[in-house]
């Protein structure tokens, strides 16, 4: 049986490793000790937003602390924060088996070629998660919208990566990894607007005024891609270059059009919201600052999405922090872009 470490107990990685537990897999957790404590308490239970449920009985829970869970490992799927994944790699790559796979699940581009750098010759895949994961209470993790997991094509982990469709997570395997990760770095670019707004992402988005700013962020990385060739992927209904107009539509007309994209559990909120509301650093700098960073490489600016890390980091430092409306983050946004 192959044996799996989730690196990164949070929403992800506990929400995952509960599916692939519950299917009977054999699945250790590196986390921190109060999310241990809690899973060898009350199990761990995994929900998504049709109703279904699983559950994993404290018994079947493996924890621990650090990177030597991983040391039998066939494979280990990174669910850290952006922020600790070269702190991730250091210590893997003391521990890991030279014939372990790696999958990155992770915002951002960079993560991937951080563990590559560190791993040596293992295998390391990019992959993606679409969907949200909220808390529901100790050792509850609930997918809050629809969507599946992407994993880079090639490496030699396929044999190992059977185990998620058994635990009903189908994988679609892209060869053009980059493409699928600006796609869903599009869509989160509304993490900032949802974590300033301080509301769930069905109420944010259900308003014209922050779907607006969406739009302004969305447009400017959009330009960027073009001038740097990139095409994203199609990860919705609608390409990707048409949401910035789709989000722009009178509230009446946007909830006709997008009800999938509304399909979303009403407590959800954006990782970025969950991480300011805790007092953690977030991951404006691997989200917004991939734009500001693809757009430094052109030459060009990105002022709105420049701006944004800034008000993020500005809330990280706040206590306790002010919400923004949606017209007064879209003028905000409108002035730095004329600056």
């Amino acid at each position: 049986m192959t044996r799996i470490c989730i690196y990164g107990a949070g929403l992800i990685g506990c929400y995952l490793g509960g599916r692939v537990l519950a299917a009977g897999g054999n699945v250790r957790f590196v986390g921190r000790p109060t999310m241990g404590e809690a899973l060898r308490q009350k199990g761990l239970t995994s929900s998504r937003y049709d109703g279904r449920s699983w559950h994993a009985p404290p018994e079947t829970i493996v924890f621990g602390p650090d990177a030597t869970m991983a040391s039998d490992a066939d494979l280990v799927l990174v669910t850290v924060k952006s922020g600790s994944t070269a702190a991730a790699a250091r210590d893997l790559a003391e521990v890991l088996p030279p014939t372990a796979a790696v999958i990155s699940f992770q915002n951002g581009l960079g993560n991937g070629a951080l563990l590559r750098e560190a791993l040596g010759n293992r295998t390391v895949l990019d992959g993606m998660v679409p969907f949200n994961v909220v808390s529901k209470g100790p050792g509850t993790f609930h997918q809050a919208s629809e969507g599946h997991l992407y994993v880079q094509a090639g490496g030699d982990a396929d044999q190992r990566l059977a185990i998620f469709d058994r635990a009903g997570l189908p994988l679609t395997r892209p060869a053009n990894m980059r493409s699928v990760q600006w796609a869903k770095l599009l869509l989160n670019l509304n993490n900032a607007i949802n974590a300033l707004a301080g509301l769930p992402l069905k109420q944010e988005l259900s308003q014209r005024g922050y779907r607006r700013c969406l739009a302004t962020a969305q447009r400017e990385a959009l330009s960027l891609l073009d001038k740097a060739g990139i095409e994203p992927a199609r990860l919705t209904p609608l390409p990707a270059r048409w949401l910035p107009a789709l989000l722009e539509l009178p509230d009446f007309v946007f909830g006709m059009l997008a009800r999938r994209m509304l399909a979303i559990d009403p407590s959800a909120r954006s990782s970025m919201a969950e991480d300011l509301a805790a007092g953690r650093p977030t991951e404006i700098d691997w989200i917004n600052g991939e734009v500001v960073r693809l757009a430094a490489g052109l030459g060009r600016a990105a002022p709105v999405n420049a701006r944004l890390c800034e008000l993020v980091h500005d809330a990280e430092a706040q206590s306790p922090r002010s919400s923004w409306t949606g017209e007064a983050l879209l003028e905000e946004l409108r002035r730095a872009a004329h600056k």
